[in-house]
């Protein structure tokens, strides 16, 4: 979106997620190269961590679908934006396939928000509808499980019964729920009177600029950061 577009409230939830995201990574590499012990697979903690950076990082990926809605923006501009999260989706499957054998990243975060910006296209101006099949999404993506899908060609959807082996996993269900819910929230606020100064509310956050700009430009962080991440503790290791 063009900068009159944007949201000073969004770009900051935004950065706020990046900045967990990095903590998260930063401890999870610290484990891989045994600089630490933290259980990242069953440890409620971590689980529950995860779980809320996904969380925040869709509401606000449904909220941005409302304002680029009402923004106008123009089709190219989302066209060029699925081509890039397509480009990128590939690229981390195939580094992952070489770094991570047996546990490639096949359908994580961009892939997911690649596909799920594509769903959520129609419901974009039906915010009533975006709320209903949202909290449907999440509802049955938490009760429902078959063998059916745990067919690795159907993990992508969500539904099977365990966790398939990968890096990253975020299935359609139940998280395509929280894009919609966000599209909701979105059209909510500003279809009110308030709805544009709350979205642009002056907040009083600690590091507030340096998170507004990591929110303008989450996507190049998070191609960058692991890899800088992975190579500093890298050399780290190397040295002890």
């Amino acid at each position: 979106m063009s900068q009159g577009n944007r949201s000073n409230v969004v770009d900051l939830m935004r950065g706020f997620a990046v900045a967990l995201m990095i903590v998260f990574h930063f401890c999870y590499d610290l484990t891989y190269y045994r600089f630490a012990s933290f259980d990242f697979y069953h440890d409620p903690f971590w689980l529950n961590f995860r779980t809320f950076i996904v969380s925040l990082f869709l509401l606000v990926v449904g909220i941005s679908q409302s304002l680029a809605f009402y923004g106008k923006v123009p089709r190219n501009r989302i066209i060029k934006r699925l081509l890039i999260l397509l480009a990128l989706s590939l690229l981390i499957s195939i580094a992952t396939y070489f770094i991570f054998p047996g546990r490639t990243i096949v359908f994580g975060i961009l892939h997911f928000i690649l596909v799920a910006s594509i769903i959520a296209l129609p419901f974009s101006r039906h915010p009533l509808a975006s709320l209903i099949f949202g909290i449907t999404a999440v509802f049955i993506g938490n009760t429902i499980a078959s063998e059916l899908f745990n067919q690795g060609w159907l993990h992508w959807i969500g539904f099977m019964q365990y966790k398939p082996a990968t890096e990253d996993y975020v299935p359609l269900f139940p998280w395509l729920g929280v894009v919609l819910i966000g599209i909701w929230v979105g059209h909510t606020l500003l279809s009110s009177g308030n709805g544009q100064r709350i979205l642009n509310a002056d907040l009083p956050v600690p590091g507030k600029q340096l998170l507004e700009v990591a929110g303008r430009h989450s996507l190049l962080i998070y191609i960058l950061h692991q890899p800088i991440l992975f190579g500093l503790l890298w050399a780290v290791r190397l040295l002890v």
